[in-house]
C-alpha cells in the first residue's frame, strides 16, 4: 500500500508564507499525480493544487499567483509553497496521490490520502 505523511503546517500571520511537504512511501509502482486539498471548518474539502507525472499543474482560482506546487519524483515528495497567506486559507491541508501499488498482474491506480496538517492564518 501507499502511505502519505505531510509536514510544514502551523500558525502564521496574514501575508506570511508556509511550505508544506508530503512524502509518499510504501509499495509504489508508479505515481500518476500528487496534490493538495484543504478543508476549512464547516466546508467541504476542495482542491488547492495538483501536479501530474508530466509536470502539468492546476490550481484553485483562489490560490493562483500565491501558491506553487512542485514535485521531486526521485523522493516521491510533493511541496506546496504558500505565499501571501490570507485568513481564508486556514484549514486542514491534505496530501493526496493517485498511484499504482506493486502487485501481481494488473493493479489499477487508486487515490491515497494523508492524515492532514493544520494551517492557521491569523488576520
Amino acid at each position: 500500500q501507499v502511505q502519505l505523511v505531510e509536514s510544514g503546517g502551523g500558525l502564521v500571520q496574514a501575508g506570511g508564507s508556509l511550505r508544506l511537504s508530503c512524502v509518499a512511501s510504501g509499495s509504489i509502482f508508479t505515481i500518476n499525480a500528487m496534490g493538495w486539498y484543504r478543508q476549512a471548518p464547516g466546508k467541504q474539502r476542495e482542491l488547492v493544487a495538483r501536479i501530474t507525472n508530466s509536470g502539468t499543474t492546476n490550481y484553485a482560482d483562489s490560490v493562483k499567483g500565491r501558491f506553487t506546487i512542485s514535485r521531486d519524483k526521485a523522493k516521491n515528495t510533493v511541496y506546496l509553497q504558500m505565499n501571501s497567506l490570507k485568513a481564508e486559507d486556514t484549514g486542514v491541508y491534505y496530501c493526496s496521490t493517485n498511484a499504482v501499488p506493486y502487485g501481481l498482474g494488473y493493479v489499477p491506480s487508486s487515490d491515497y490520502w494523508g492524515q492532514g496538517t493544520q494551517v492557521t492564518v491569523s488576520s
